[in-house]
């Protein structure tokens, strides 16, 4: 017999919460809710839209179907970026006993919700996937992002031992007790929440497959670029050395590293021209700063990312936050000279310095005020009626 969410029931905890995170997909978003509510008539569940748009129409569409579904709501960030950290606020914000995520843009068949819940219950997994690559299924996906999904995805399987077939999936669920037992090492960085879920524990959870195809994209357009594939390395890294090696701190310096190009290229062009070491030495710190701020800001705290007066205010911060360590590597780059060390030896042996002891100082002084500030305000409940988990 099909279910009706608006029936009353003794029981008002929803046997599943659905996340759906959106940005700028108001041409698909109702069209996904609809088909979500007809996939799961036949049992107790939310909708939880965490919306990053950067306009209002993606939100007013959720909020015109919440009227007349309650079980619907709204969650507007401020401030906050990325599918992953939209991910663990909605799971945050959820009441269900198992938590499933998928997308807005029509890509994720909303049946595959109902049949993973099927195989959870059947098959006792702590996490259902909905996987392109079981030999029943096809991606998708064009050419090249096929190929650098399965490279993702080998090279993941190699380095965290995941024994999945698809860890770069958007659409599956977990129970609610594996979350919780995850929630505290999650990196939610970047776009790929599912590594982060599968890997966030010493112990790997019990694991199923469905096998799924994507379908064409209804609204929207794809998040992936540089700056993701760039999240992913970073996040796979963390994974891999437990945390000793967190991803941010792996991203801050993987732009120190090409700080230190554009270091070693200032200081060569100033020598080429002539000039006094100690000055070529000092114009390409310099530089070298001014590139790290903005490629952190751009990359490392895109979710932080500071605008218009707040950035000049976090370049001077940036700035005065890392002098310290420009003036130890100035002294050290103009000793190491006089000493008779080659200019290069000299000049990477200050940039290397100065670039431990601004991670030390630029991650709280230029950014960490700024995020505290946006954490405050990140998530905001939309005024669309409160979910109803009685069926």
């Amino acid at each position: 017999m099909a279910f009706d969410p608006r029936s009353p029931q003794r029981d008002p905890t929803p046997d599943v919460s659905v996340v759906i995170c959106t940005l700028n997909e108001h041409e698909a978003i109702g069209g996904v809710l609809r088909e979500l509510d007809a996939a799961l008539l036949h049992c107790r569940h939310e909708v939880i839209v965490v919306d990053d748009s950067s306009d209002e129409r993606t939100a007013r569409a959720v909020q015109d179907y919440a009227r007349a579904h309650p079980w619907v709501r709204l969650l507007r960030r401020r401030g906050g970026r990325g599918l992953a950290s939209a991910a663990v606020a909605g799971w945050d914000a959820a009441r269900g006993r198992t938590l499933a995520l998928m997308d807005g843009d029509g890509q994720h068949d909303p049946q595959l919700i109902a049949r993973m819940l099927d195989d959870a219950a059947v098959l006792d997994s702590e996490v259902v996937i909905a996987s392109r690559y079981l030999e029943s299924s096809a991606s998708g996906l064009g050419a090249i992002r096929h190929l650098g999904s399965r490279i993702t995805t080998q090279v993941s399987r190699l380095l965290l031992g995941l024994k999945v077939a698809d860890p770069m999936s958007g659409c599956f669920l977990m129970t609610r007790a594996w979350y919780q037992q995850v929630r505290p090492g999650l990196t939610a960085l970047g776009f790929k929440i599912l590594i982060d879920v599968l890997a966030a524990d010493a112990r790997r959870p019990r694991v199923s497959q469905v096998p799924t195809r994507l379908r064409e994209r209804a609204g929207g357009s794809s998040k992936l670029d540089l700056r993701v594939v760039l999240e992913l390395g970073a996040q796979l890294l963390e994974k891999a050395t437990q945390g000793l090696v967190p991803a941010r701190m792996a991203l801050f310096f993987g732009v120190g590293i090409s700080g230190l190009g554009v270091h070693l290229a200032a200081l060569s062009l100033g020598t080429w021209a002539g000039r006094p070491f100690w000055l070529a030495q000092l114009l390409a710190i310099w530089l070298a700063m001014s590139w790290n701020f903005a490629l952190n800001n751009l990359l490392t705290f895109r979710d932080r990312r500071l605008h218009g007066v707040a950035a000049l205010r976090g370049l001077v911060v940036f700035y005065a936050a890392c002098l310290s360590g420009a003036i130890l590597s100035e002294v050290l780059g103009v000793v190491s000279a006089w000493a008779g060390a080659p200019w290069f030896v000299a000049g990477i042996g200050g940039a290397l310095l100065a670039g431990v002891w601004n991670y030390h100082l630029a991650k709280r002084a230029a950014w960490g005020a700024s995020a505290e500030a946006k954490e405050a305000v990140s998530i905001v409940e939309s005024t669309a009626a409160p979910a109803r988990h009685d069926a």
